[in-house]
């Protein structure tokens, strides 16, 4: 391997694939293909009755990196991403998912050969899926401020440690069933971290677009105003009086991306009539 490549390999990949090449007996992995993309692959595999999630990421080629710069996007090249997201998460304190194989190899940008294998988180639901009977089965108040309370810890404590998700979203936050969750004792998870971006400090432009996916997320499962209160003054740490002054034009922010992003939602998956 050249001075620029990466290779980790935990059990049981590291002695299943003795004395193979990692990169091939990665591809060749098989199992029920949850995503296919030009340049990059996910799937669910199992072994020896425990499941792990594969995703695999054989460039993407100069057309694909110049038209995300024309359109000011940044393009994830590979792997790497969520595997220092994890690495991050994880020494913040953030419970994310766990990786057990990653590799990366290749110094041309549109080149990049890598792959990322975690360990399933199970039995587990999304906060998306657990939240979306709310309106109608409201929780327990104390379960419900027990899970803002965790999200905003989650998003504070990951956004002060430098990373930003870009796709922050209550679909992405799993919530661990085994034990039933209880407000004293639950775990949520933070997963999908492929767009991820890790630095010393989160610019405010980033930590504000995820605090805008997590509003645009929650504006239909019931949450009172006193509940989006309580996860300000969770997530800053702050007295309530201080974020209101501080934070006024993030509020206003994300009042007015919410409406944007929930106009955006409706427009691509309202059904339309006579359809």
């Amino acid at each position: 391997m050249n001075a620029q490549d990466i290779l980790f390999l935990d059990e049981p990949f590291r002695t299943l694939w003795a004395g193979q090449d990692p990169f091939h007996a990665a591809a060749a992995l098989q199992g029920k293909v949850l995503r296919e993309l030009e340049g990059r692959r996910t799937l669910r595999t199992e072994i020896a009755g425990r499941g792990y999630y594969v995703k695999l990421h054989r460039g993407v080629g100069w057309g694909e990196i110049f038209k995300n710069l024309v359109t000011a996007r940044l393009p994830v090249l590979g792997a790497e991403h969520e595997w220092r997201a994890i690495n991050r998460l994880t020494e913040l304190g953030v419970d994310t998912m766990k990786a057990v194989a990653f590799g990366r190899r290749g110094s041309n940008p549109a080149r990049l050969e890598s792959f990322i294998i975690t360990e399933e988180l199970a039995p587990t639901v999304s906060l998306e899926d657990h939240c979306r009977d709310w309106p109608s089965q409201p929780p327990s108040l104390a379960l419900k401020r027990a899970l803002i309370a965790s999200v905003a810890d989650m998003a504070g404590r990951m956004h002060r440690g430098g990373v930003n998700h870009r796709d922050c979203y209550i679909c992405h936050f799993l919530l661990h069933t085994a034990p039933p969750p209880t407000p004293q004792q639950l775990r949520l998870s933070l997963i999908d971290l492929h767009r991820a971006q890790v630095r010393d400090r989160t610019p405010r432009r980033w930590r504000d677009k995820d605090l805008a996916a997590l509003h645009f997320s929650t504006l239909e499962i019931g949450l009172t105003a006193h509940d989006r209160l309580r996860f300000l003054r969770g997530y800053f740490g702050r007295p309530l009086r201080e974020v209101l002054v501080e934070e006024a034009d993030l509020l206003a922010y994300l009042g007015r991306e919410g409406e944007r992003l929930m106009g955006r939602y409706l427009r691509k998956f309202a059904p339309r009539e006579g359809v």
